[in-house]
C-alpha cells in the first residue's frame, strides 16, 4: 500500500493593471464570492508557469508574476494554495466560460473588498497581497545536472 502522501497544489495571482485594478473572477462552483484567479498545478509544473497558464486559459490575460505573496492550506480538501502578486503584460479578457462566469478588473481596496469577496479564506489571501512589502523567494531547479531554471524573490 501505498503511504506516500497525495496533495493538490493550486496557484492563484493577485494581478494587478497599470491603473492598480486588480483582475477578479467569479467561477460558476463559487459565484457566491469574486475571488483572484488561479488553479491547479500540472504533474512536473513550475508554479511560476502554472499560474501563467491558469489565468491566460480562464481569462485571456497574459501576466509576469512578481514573487509569492503565501501559501495557505485548506486542510478540509488537501489543497495547498500559493499565491503571487503579478502584473498584467497584455490581453483583453476572454473569460474560459466552462469554468468562468464573469472576469473583470476592479479596483479593490481593504475597505471595499467585502462587497467583492465574500469568502473569509480568500478575502485573507487578497488582504496579504494588497499589502505585501516582501516576497517568499521562490527557485525552479533542474538537478541532474544542477541547472537554476528561474528564481522569484
Amino acid at each position: 500500500m501505498d503511504t506516500t502522501p497525495k496533495h493538490i497544489i493550486a496557484v492563484s495571482a493577485n494581478v494587478t493593471n497599470e491603473n492598480g485594478e486588480t483582475l477578479l473572477v467569479k467561477t460558476h462552483w463559487r459565484s457566491d464570492t469574486w475571488e483572484t484567479p488561479g488553479g491547479q498545478v500540472e504533474e512536473g509544473e513550475p508554479l511560476d508557469k502554472a499560474v501563467c497558464r491558469e489565468i491566460l486559459e480562464e481569462t485571456g490575460i497574459e501576466i509576469l508574476p512578481i514573487g509569492i505573496t503565501g501559501v495557505y492550506y485548506n486542510a478540509t480538501k488537501h489543497i495547498l494554495s500559493v499565491v503571487f502578486l503579478a502584473k498584467y503584460v497584455s490581453g483583453d479578457i476572454k473569460i474560459q466560460p466552462e469554468e468562468i462566469k464573469e472576469a473583470k478588473f476592479i479596483q479593490l481596496t481593504e475597505e471595499n473588498i467585502d462587497n467583492y469577496i465574500t469568502r473569509p479564506h480568500m478575502k485573507s489571501r487578497t488582504i496579504d497581497c494588497l499589502k505585501a512589502k516582501n516576497f517568499v523567494p521562490y527557485e525552479t531547479w533542474d538537478v541532474d545536472p544542477y541547472n537554476l531554471l528561474g528564481r522569484l524573490f
